[in-house]
């Protein structure tokens, strides 16, 4: 007979959203909170036209990045200087406390992508860059 403490596999079928500090809104997948993952986020991030985050970075934590659609551009590095762009059926793994400002190139056309941190709390590790705000408008 299981234990109440018995880990299990869990299915999320949820429309919860969520606006993290980087002011873009997510689809909630993995957390902490409703699955007790460990060492694990993942949600559903869809940017908006035009639109980017605010720059930040996460201390101690991964985070990839799968474009489903799309195209973006990452502008990354201590004061923002590197840059490249992701399109569709791109992946992007961003390093532990790397300043990173990510934005949607298109004017007219959304932009999804799956993102996955080692931050079960998801939130949690989100150091917003305000210095950094005036150096790229996307």
């Amino acid at each position: 007979m299981p234990s109440s403490t018995a880990r299990t596999c869990k299915l999320i079928r949820t429309q919860d959203v969520f606006t993290g500090k980087q002011a873009f809104t997510y689809r909630k997948g993995v957390t902490a909170e409703n699955t007790g993952s460990r060492g694990l986020s993942m949600h559903l991030l869809t940017i908006p036209p035009g639109e980017r985050s605010r720059p930040h970075l996460h201390e101690g934590h991964e985070s990839a990045v799968y474009v489903i659609s799309g195209r973006s551009g990452l502008w990354y590095g201590e004061n923002l200087e590197e840059h490249v762009r992701v399109d569709s059926g791109d992946f992007v793994y961003i390093p532990p406390g790397v300043p990173h400002l990510p934005y949607n190139a298109s004017e007219t056309e959304p932009c999804v992508a799956v993102i996955a941190r080692t931050d079960p709390n998801e939130q949690e590790s989100v150091r917003l860059l305000p210095e950094l705000d005036g150096i790229h408008d996307r």
